[in-house]
Parts: structure tokens; C-alpha cells; sequence
């Protein structure tokens, strides 16, 4: 690490060097906007060199020119049109500055081109990067959410380092829907490695047209992202720190000790057992504990970022380096819950002549996850503080016979040294004893990075070639030592019987793995003007080539466990041995073009075409081809628009297109054979006709400027179809014993309205800004295969005419509150089951029989509408920002609820059963505490919740000394000082931990937390 630091520092010093090597004469002067107002901050630069100053407060600046050097200066600031003024021997250069409005003459990057924002005619959103800075978070991904109209941003889980889901346009398929990146040129599947701080621009292909020319893996969408560069002119070092703490919110309020037993008291009245009430006599017990699980459990969590970086350059060559580091410990006790990233970034590019021009990008990322079971999963660890009696206390009394330094933790409840316990607290894990043994890490360390060379030629340069080989390259390592703990129930293996129940014997999973993507493209990219006519053609070809292996193996019955003997080598080499390794590579080729004519500004027609053959594909369907088209028209341009001077831009646009899908198997069309002994036995049939999903996508949307485009608004309305969906098809048991085959069959579609609006004034001192998007969605099934007509999931049901993933299960109506109503409602139910209190379901057939034949649709998990709204504003060195955002229509089927609130098992419930029946008239919602059926061990209705939520993401506050700072001679550009705030609250009616969540089950979810941070950013 000190070698890098070396490099760094010798090259922030050729950097600087050269700025005093000429004899200097000044120039000075002062820099204004439209309304003669002086701007603080202007960058003034001595054109092709280094040599440059900013404006003081009042705008004004004073520059010592190389003599020698262009005797031109170039005046930089945010917001408004750069200037370069050539200084004629004067001392004086006076400069009125033109405000930007978010020209529409801005360059969109759209992948292997870029074009001009006003000849766009696809649905491409170019994310405001403004809006952006003020995020304080660890993934890039974070940063973008609430940002793009139609595109939903979710975090799977608040656990540190846990993935985050990205839906472009919905869910099309039953795979992978995940959307494509590039970055700075190169293909991805996966942004996490990136520090957001490094990104310079961001843009979102939603449609097909915009999407199409990278074919058979833009189903999903593209995101497109060019990371920071350095400028030509002023060198420049930016250091960016903050620090915070989490605090977990909207936890529900428990039972304590005295309401547990009274309900469990109540509980036993009701199950209609014969005998004492074993937990009446239990209430005079002394040895109870008064134990608040979830306040055990959570801690303040905390969260450090340092970011490094340095730029600058000439006209000849450019450079960027940058470094940082990310770490959060988040908010379960004992630190095993833990995410760290180092970056380190840098670029060169260099001007070798007016005509050829080379770069390189590279960035190294290591991240390492102490990963936790973040969801309800095995071992439940959120879910264990939920349902754990308070009356067990956390750890043993040192003087219990059963004590142990090393396992100090409580475990069955009550246990005595003979092995017996009181099952009737129900034994459930004790979550804290299962945060300390957790040990499960997790660490990628990735190189990512592209060389590129550019030739422009022709007498006029208006023919530009380009190659560009990238690399993404990953290395994994995970390592997971499950540490035996817990009271021995008498159970286990005969050489494990003394150990604890959990993790019974020890054991260690450890695999390593490797990933390694090479891309090669090239591209011819025309443009050309010729009087009205603009014609811009681009054709390229690309090669990307994937290679992936991996090696594991587990071991158990460790004799030593400390972390120097968690090695496979240490573990028993007699029993229960596993060792495996595979490796797969698949292979994409690609020929695609794009031409754009666009004519006075006011007509543009865009086509492109793809066809990529892939190696994931049967041999006679290798080649998948993507076409696309679309169209605008610049209505403010034409004559009968020009005295309609509020009106500063309008465009009308409109596309159609295909996309494709190769994120599946590597080898799904193949028939697989294995062989056991001397026999080979089929494992499965393959497919050779099997084929590319196909996404055809059109839209219309319109763009309109208002009052010199300061007001904003883009609509777009899309229809996606998915056709030719992989499903696995089971064949008839006559075929024999084989898995199933998979085949082109389904079809899903979606569509939405999306909107996008915002308005910016920056004239006069104070500045401020509202941004805010809206993207409606209906998604549904359109057909499966004749042979499998439906998808069961365990609360779920996919099948034609209904979204994917529709919650399944009975309709709750009520809760029965007499026998008569069981009677009359279950008329045609022998002797029913069900009791005064149990919960009533819809006879939805009117047989008085409740059955599977009364399931019915419950819930969508798919949003109906998501939202986003960004605030800015600026006063002299304050400035401010928030963003809300949300979802609207989504449903979640509430496991935890159903467990702590309608559960028959002895668990801790969450008083919300204080309100439950207890007699006629009592409750209709909350049925009656029982140990046997009450209803609740049914998939229904009532534990189906609206998930909807609005949240304030991101408040910040921060103010600039750089006024102040204009006045000195320290070289300091600017320090400014910052508070933010996440997640500080969230509107919704949702009563699980979070409602922001990727599961359609949720089973007790790791929540998002409230962060507040406070940080420094100082510019030289």
C-alpha cells in the first residue's frame, strides 16, 4: 500500500511541477452573469497548460501568464457555457458568462457513440448529476434510486454489502432480469465494485431503440456510466470524509414477561387441554428474565468513507487517479454483520497527435463481506429476536452447572445438567448466541478496466475508427466456519453425542473461484453536416469471450477450532467429506450498425441492427438478429411555433424494436448423461431448436422546454412484450426418471406511463431546484405451455392473464364470533373444526366447504407505481438538498406478522394480540390465542400488506468556504463542510421491519437503518 502511495506522490508532483517554468505577465478581471451579478468559484485556465486561478467572491481573479504559452484564457463554471477569450496583450479580460439551462446541445454517451441530447428519438434518460453528489452511500446503485422515471431501485436487505436489485421497465422474464451495464465501454453484469464519487455520467437505455444496438443482452435495459476524467488545465486534489452512525427504526413493541404469560395463560384456556395450566403456576416463578430481544440484538451501527483524488493534464494529455475507502459495521451486535471496499481508479488519455488519440482505465476493487442471514433464512438470526420468550434470559448464570466461557449463551429453555428442558417456551434459537458464532466471509477482489486508440480520418476527420479490448476479472473467496454451540437435546450422529444442538458437528464450507471476461470491439463511426442534412452512421463488430471456474470442499468435526486451525487440512478426514470443482465459458459475437439522419434540426430518424451469435444457444438457433427504428420531430422548430415564446423546446419521438436475452445455462440445450458404475443413465433431454427470448418494445414520448427550458417535462408511454420465455417442461414419468427440459414457451408483457419534470432558476443569489419523476406499470402473463399451465410457489401462483409471482391463498372475511355463524357459513362441512375466534375465510364456490377450491388471487407483488422527488437549493455558501421517494400499489405476503402476531406456537408475540378475540364482538381482525389451529396455519389474505411507502432518502445540509477562501493564497479552492441524513422516516402502512424489500416472503428482513452522517470535502 505504501508503494501506491509513493507512485501518487511522485506523480502529483510531475503534475505540479511544471507551472513555474516560464516567465509570467498578469492578466486580471472580472467574471459576471447575465445580470452583472460577479461569480465566486470561475475556473480561469491559461489554455493548454496547467496555469490557472478562480474568481473571489465578488468574481474577480488576477492570473500570471507563461510567457511562451497560448496567450488564451478558458473560463469554467457549473451551470453555464464555458468561454475562451484570447488575451491580445491586454491586462485586463472582463467575461459575462451564458447560463447552460441543460442545453440541449449536451453530448449523451450512449455506448459505442454518442450523440447530441436535442437528436435523440428513444426513451434515454440522462440522470442529472447534480442530484447525485450529496448520496452518502456504499453502492452505485444506491445513488441512482428515486432518480429515472420507470426504473425501480431496491435494496434487498438493509445488511451491509447485501446485493441491490435494478428493474428497468418491470420484470419480462422469469430469469435474470437484471439490466446491462457499461462502463466507460466495457460490459458488466454487476456495478457494486464501484465508488460512486468516481462516476462522471450516467444514462438509461429504456427502450429499443436506444437499447437495441447492443442486442441479445439489452432485454432488460442498459445503463451506461463514464467514470471522472482529468481536464486539461489547473491540477486539482479532492479529499472527501465523512463519518456516521445507524440506528435501526420502526421496530414493533413486544410482549413483556407479564404479558407473555398471561397470553400464553390464556392460550392454554383455549386449546381445550385437560388438566392445571402449567403456565399459571409459572407465573410465581422467580427464575423468569424480563428479556427485550431486539434491544439485545441491535446496536448503533456505524459507517467511514475517505476518498482521494487527483487530476489535471494539458491539452496533449489528461489524467485522473483517485483512491478510497468504504467500511460499515452495521447494527447486530458482536460485529459479524461488517462490509469494507478499497478502490483504487485511474485513467490516462493522450493526444498523440491532432488526429490519434490512445487511453487505458483501470480499477482494482477488493471488497469483504461479513455476511449474515439477513432475510428470515437459515439461521433466522432477526427472526429469532422476534419469537424468543422473554422469559429466557440472554446468557447463563456462571453458576449453572451447564455454564461455559466459551458458549455462555442461554439455549433450550430453562435446561438442567440431566438434559431436560421446558418445551412448552418453545426452543427457539437464542439470536444473540447466533450473532456471536456467526463466521461467514465473503470477499471479491476484481480488475476492471479497458486500452482504447481512436483514429480519425478523411482531410476533415469526419471518419473515425476505434478498437477497445476490456477486462473484468474476478476472484472470490468465501469461507464459512460453523462453530458447534448450544445445550445438548440428546440428539446427532454417535460420535457427536455430548455437543450442542446447533452446528452439530462443527464444520467448515470454504470454495474459491475465478471469472474472467475479455471484450473486444471496433467500431467506424461518420457524422457529417452538409447545409440542413446531418447524417451520422456507425458500424462495429465485438467479441466477448467468459471463462469461469471454481474449487470447494467441507470438512467436519474440527478437534481445534481457533481461527489458525479453520483450514480444510484440520478437519476430519475419515466421514462426510466433500470436494468439488466445475468451470463453464460461453462466447458472444456481434455485428451491429446505427445510422441517424436528421434534417433543419426539425425531422430525425434513428435505425439500428444487431446480430449476436451465442454459444449459450442450440446449434439452429446460434444467431439472434435485433432491429430497431425510431423517429422525431422537433415541433418548435417549425415557423408556426416561433411566436410561441414559451415554449423553448418541443419534440415529439416514437420507436420500435427487439431485443434479446442470453442470461441463461451455459449448456441448457444439451442432453446430459452420467455415469453410475458401468452404467450411463440420461439425466436430461436436450433442446437444439431452443432460442433467444425476444423483447419487442415501442413508445411514443414527447419532450417539452418551457421559460429557456428552466422547466422540464419528458413522458413516455411504453408496451413491452416478452416472447419465447425458457421454462423448465417436466416430461411424463414413462419417459423415465429425468430432469426437465427447457423450451422456448412463455410470454409476459408490460407497460407504463413514465413522467419526469423539473425546474431550475439559478438566477439571483439564491439558487434552487425540484426534480421529480413518476413511472407507472402492469405487468401480465400472457401464456405459459400447454404442458405446464401454471407456476405453484410456496405463497405464490404465476399463470396467463395475471402478474408474475401473484400471492395465492384463501380470502380472510372475518373472524367467526359464534358457533351459529360456523354453522351457517360451513353448511357443508361435517362437524367443522373451527371455533368462535378462528379466522373466516371466503367460501368463494358456495358449497359451505372451505378448501383448496377457494383459493384466490390475494396480492401483487409488483409495484403499480414508483417515484422519485429531488429539492436543491443554494444561498450564497449554504446549500441544501432531499430526496423522497416511493412506491405505490406493491403487496408483500408478511411472514413475520404471521408468526409474532396469529402464530399457535408458544412464541413472543408483538402486543398487537392484546387486542385479540376473546369473546363475541370482540375482534374481527386478531383471532383467539390458542395452541391449535386458529386458522393462521393458512396462506391467506391476512397476512397480505400493502407495501407501499414514501421515505426521505437523503437530507443533507452543507456550506462552502470557498468565498472566503478566494481571499487567500493557501491554494485551497474550497472546504466544505456537510450533515446528512438517510431514511429518516418513511410514511406506510406496512408493519413489517421494512417495507423497501426484493422478497415477495417476508420472513423477518434486516431493516434499512437511519444513518446521520457528518463529513469534509476540501478541493486544492
Amino acid at each position: 500500500m505504501k508503494k501506491i502511495y509513493h507512485v501518487w506522490l511522485i506523480l502529483l508532483i510531475i503534475a505540479f511541477s511544471g507551472q513555474k517554468l516560464y516567465a509570467q505577465t498578469k492578466v486580471s478581471g472580472t467574471v459576471r452573469d447575465a445580470s452583472g451579478i460577479g461569480l465566486p468559484g470561475v475556473s480561469v485556465v491559461q489554455e493548454n497548460t496547467q496555469n490557472g486561478t478562480v474568481t473571489d467572491q465578488q468574481g474577480r481573479y488576477t492570473l500570471s501568464l507563461k510567457e511562451g504559452a497560448a496567450q488564451t484564457l478558458t473560463f469554467n463554471y457549473v451551470g453555464f457555457l464555458k468561454q475562451t477569450i484570447p488575451v491580445n496583450g491586454s491586462s485586463s479580460v472582463n467575461v459575462t458568462l451564458k447560463e447552460n439551462n441543460e442545453s440541449l446541445n449536451e453530448v449523451v454517451v450512449l455506448g459505442y457513440t454518442s450523440q447530441k441530447k436535442s437528436n435523440l428519438t428513444g426513451a434515454v434518460t440522462s440522470v442529472h448529476m447534480p442530484d447525485l453528489e450529496d448520496r452518502r452511500v456504499a453502492d452505485v446503485a444506491q445513488v441512482l434510486q428515486g432518480q429515472v422515471a420507470g426504473v425501480q431501485i431496491t435494496q434487498s436487505t438493509g445488511a451491509p454489502g447485501d446485493p441491490i436489485s435494478i428493474l428497468i421497465r418491470g420484470q419480462g422474464t422469469f430469469g435474470d432480469n437484471s439490466p446491462l451495464f457499461i462502463v466507460d465501454g466495457n460490459p458488466t453484469q454487476d456495478i457494486s465494485f464501484l465508488n460512486p464519487a468516481d462516476m462522471q455520467s450516467v444514462t438509461v437505455l429504456k427502450d429499443a431503440s436506444a437499447a437495441a444496438i447492443y442486442g441479445s443482452r439489452a432485454s432488460a435495459g442498459v445503463i451506461v456510466i463514464t467514470t471522472k476524467m482529468g481536464s486539461a488545465g489547473l491540477s486539482t486534489i479532492d479529499i472527501n470524509y465523512y463519518n456516521g452512525i445507524q440506528k435501526v427504526a420502526n421496530l414493533p413493541k413486544m410482549l413483556n414477561t407479564t404479558q407473555y404469560m398471561n397470553k400464553m395463560e390464556e392460550s392454554w384456556n383455549n386449546s381445550g387441554y385437560a388438566g392445571t395450566n402449567p403456565y399459571t403456576a409459572d407465573k410465581n416463578r422467580t427464575d423468569l428474565a424480563n428479556t427485550n430481544w431486539l434491544d439485545e440484538l441491535f446496536e448503533t451501527g456505524r459507517s467511514q468513507n475517505v476518498q482521494l483524488s487527483a487530476s489535471g493534464g494539458s491539452e496533449k494529455i489528461k489524467y485522473l487517479i483517485s483512491g478510497a475507502y468504504y467500511g460499515q459495521d452495521g447494527i447486530v451486535v458482536y460485529k459479524n454483520d461488517k462490509y469494507q471496499r478499497v478502490n483504487f481508479r485511474t485513467n490516462v488519455t493522450g493526444n498523440l497527435s491532432d488526429r490519434f488519440t490512445v487511453g487505458a482505465n483501470l480499477q482494482l476493487s477488493y471488497a469483504k463481506q461479513d455476511k449474515m442471514s439477513s432475510k428470515g433464512d437459515e439461521p433466522g438470526v432477526i427472526r429469532h429476536a422476534f419469537i424468543r420468550p422473554p422469559v429466557i434470559p440472554v446468557y447463563k448464570d456462571p453458576s449453572d452447572p451447564t455454564y461455559s466461557a466459551a458458549d455462555p449463551f442461554t439455549d433450550l429453555p430453562f435446561y438442567k445438567v440431566d438434559g431436560t428442558y421446558q418445551s412448552r417456551y418453545e426452543y427457539s434459537s437464542n439470536p444473540i448466541a447466533l450473532a456471536y458464532f456467526t463466521n461467514d466471509k465473503r470477499s471479491l477482489f476484481k480488475t476492471f478496466g479497458n486500452v482504447y486508440a481512436e483514429y480519425a480520418l478523411l482531410s476533415n476527420k469526419e471518419l473515425k475508427f476505434r478498437t477497445n479490448v476490456g477486462l473484468d476479472l474476478n476472484f472470490t473467496h468465501n469461507k464459512a466456519f460453523n462453530q458447534n454451540f448450544g445445550d445438548d437435546d440428546g440428539g446427532g450422529a454417535a460420535e457427536d453425542k455430548g455437543l450442542g444442538r446447533k452446528n452439530r458437528p462443527n464444520s467448515l464450507n470454504e470454495d474459491r473461484g475465478q471469472e474472467s471476461t475479455i471484450t473486444w470491439n471496433n467500431t467506424l463511426n461518420y457524422e457529417k453536416t452538409i447545409g440542413k442534412h446531418l447524417i451520422n452512421a456507425m458500424v462495429g463488430s465485438e467479441y466477448i469471450t467468459n471463462y469461469s471456474s471454481s474449487i470447494g470442499a467441507t470438512r467436519n468435526r474440527f478437534d481445534y477450532t481457533a481461527p489458525e486451525f479453520q483450514f480444510i487440512d484440520y478437519g476430519n478426514t475419515l466421514t462426510n467429506l466433500w470436494n468439488g470443482g466445475n468451470g463453464a465459458e460461453w462466447t458472444l459475437f456481434s455485428l451491429f450498425s446505427s445510422a441517424t439522419y436528421v434534417y433543419d434540426s426539425k425531422y430525425m430518424i434513428t435505425g439500428n441492427f444487431r446480430a449476436d451469435a451465442s454459444s449459450r444457444f442450440g446449434p439452429n438457433n446460434h444467431w439472434g438478429y435485433f432491429p430497431s427504428v425510431s423517429a422525431g420531430w422537433k415541433i418548435s422548430q417549425e415557423d408556426f411555433m416561433k411566436d410561441v415564446r414559451w415554449i423553448s423546446d418541443l419534440k415529439l419521438r416514437a420507436s420500435v424494436g427487439t431485443l434479446g436475452n442470453q442470461n441463461i445455462g451455459n449448456y441448457t440445450y444439451l442432453t446430459l448423461y452420467t455415469k453410475v458404475g458401468d452404467e450411463t443413465k440420461l439425466l436430461r433431454y436436450g433442446n437444439p431448436d431452443l432460442k433467444w427470448e425476444s423483447t419487442t418494445q415501442t413508445n411514443i414520448g414527447l419532450d417539452m422546454g418551457m421559460l429557456q427550458n428552466k422547466i422540464y417535462l419528458s413522458v413516455d408511454y411504453f408496451k413491452k412484450k416478452t416472447s419465447g420465455i425458457l421454462l423448465p417442461l417436466s416430461l411424463p414419468h414413462l419417459v423415465g426418471d429425468v430432469q426437465p427440459t427447457i423450451v422456448n414457451a412463455a410470454e409476459v408483457k408490460n407497460s407504463g406511463l413514465e413522467v419526469s419534470l423539473s425546474y431550475r432558476n439559478n438566477d439571483g443569489v439564491f439558487k434552487y431546484g425540484v426534480n421529480g419523476n413518476i413511472g407507472t406499470l402492469k405487468n401480465q402473463v400472457v401464456k405459459l405451455h400447454p404442458n405446464l399451465p401454471n407456476m405453484i410457489g410456496q405463497v405464490t401462483k404465476t399463470e396467463p392473464g395475471h402478474p408474475i409471482n401473484s400471492l395465492f391463498g384463501f380470502v380472510m372475511e372475518g373472524i367467526y364470533q359464534n358457533q351459529a355463524e360456523i354453522n351457517s357459513h360451513l353448511s357443508g362441512t361435517l362437524n367443522p373444526s373451527e371455533l368462535p375466534g378462528d379466522i373466516r375465510f371466503k367460501d368463494l364456490n358456495g358449497d359451505g366447504v372451505i378448501n383448496d377450491s377457494d383459493r384466490d388471487y390475494i396480492g401483487n407483488p409488483n409495484p403499480k407505481l414508483s417515484y422519485g422527488l429531488n429539492l436543491s437549493a443554494g444561498y450564497k455558501g449554504f446549500d441544501l438538498s432531499a430526496l423522497f421517494q416511493g412506491v405505490q400499489g406493491v403487496d408483500r405476503y408478511n411472514d413475520l406478522k404471521k408468526i409474532i402476531d396469529y402464530d399457535s406456537r408458544p412464541f413472543n408475540h408483538s402486543v398487537r394480540v392484546l387486542d385479540s378475540w376473546h369473546g363475541e364482538g370482540t375482534s374481527n381482525s386478531i383471532p383467539r390465542s390458542t395452541f391449535t389451529d386458529n386458522g393462521s396455519s393458512k396462506t391467506s389474505s391476512i397476512f397480505v400488506e400493502d407495501a407501499s411507502y414514501l421515505r426521505l432518502k437523503n437530507l443533507e445540509i452543507g456550506y462552502s468556504f470557498k468565498s472566503l477562501l478566494t481571499k487567500t493564497k493557501l491554494g485551497v479552492q474550497n472546504i466544505r463542510l456537510y450533515v446528512s441524513a438517510q431514511n429518516l422516516f418513511t410514511v406506510t402502512n406496512y408493519t413489517g421491519l421494512d417495507p423497501e424489500s426484493t422478497d415477495v416472503i417476508d420472513m423477518g428482513t434486516y431493516p434499512q437503518s437511519k444513518a446521520f452522517l457528518f463529513g469534509v470535502n476540501v478541493k486544492f
